[in-house]
């Protein structure tokens, strides 16, 4: 059997790669798994694809295995594209702090200007360093004026409504969801690449 670490700690992302990645002939290993969940890996760049061939490359060699990890973010367009590549560390240390940090900074923008959409790009990279992959998924949507029901998702999902629907990310079914996550169309758009990785 082979290995592919996921590089995060975040049991709600480590869930949805399981099921996104179902059908690669694959064990999935969190950081805790290889006990690196206290590494921390600078994001010092200003793009997504930086930071997640960052992360993908560091893992990858600290761990011996081919690592798969992402960089996400929220951007607001009434926001100029905040929070962006610093979605994590925006507002707080707890999902709740930054999404109410967040609609605090939209309050009294009218509904026609609350569009955002989410940005995930995920990097495969093997231990030599030789071997890296990169693809990008979004989903548009817009910006909720309160905080919606849900359990099925973390980080801002609770006040994004993507287009089509009419409740925020984390209380649509899970199957749905990773149909039009952006880390669901990242992941499915990496999935030969990582096939190839693995045969090789």
């Amino acid at each position: 059997m082979e290995f592919l670490l996921i590089g995060t700690s975040n049991p709600g992302k480590l869930r949805e790669y399981a099921v996104l990645l179902a059908d690669l002939p694959v064990r999935l290993l969190s950081l805790r798994d290889v006990g690196l969940e206290s590494m921390d890996v600078e994001e010092p760049f200003e793009t997504f694809e930086e930071n997640a061939a960052q992360k993908a490359k560091v893992y990858a060699k600290a761990s011996g295995l081919l690592a798969l990890a992402d960089d996400t973010g929220l951007a607001v367009d009434a926001l100029g594209g905040r929070p962006g590549v610093y979605s994590a560390r925006y507002g707080g240390p707890t999902d709740r702090d930054r999404y109410l940090k967040l609609l605090g900074e939209m309050e009294g923008v009218p509904d026609d200007q609350r569009t955002a959409r989410f940005v995930c790009v995920c990097a495969a990279a093997d231990p030599t360093g030789e071997r890296f992959e990169s693809t990008r998924g979004t989903v548009e949507g817009r910006i909720a004026r309160a905080p919606g029901e849900g359990t099925e998702g973390f980080g801002y999902d609770a006040v994004f409504v993507p287009d089509g629907y009419n409740v925020v990310l984390s209380a649509v079914p899970m199957a749905d969801k990773n149909s039009i996550s952006h880390r669901g169309n990242a992941a499915r758009a990496l999935i030969p690449a990582l096939r190839r990785m693995l045969e090789n």
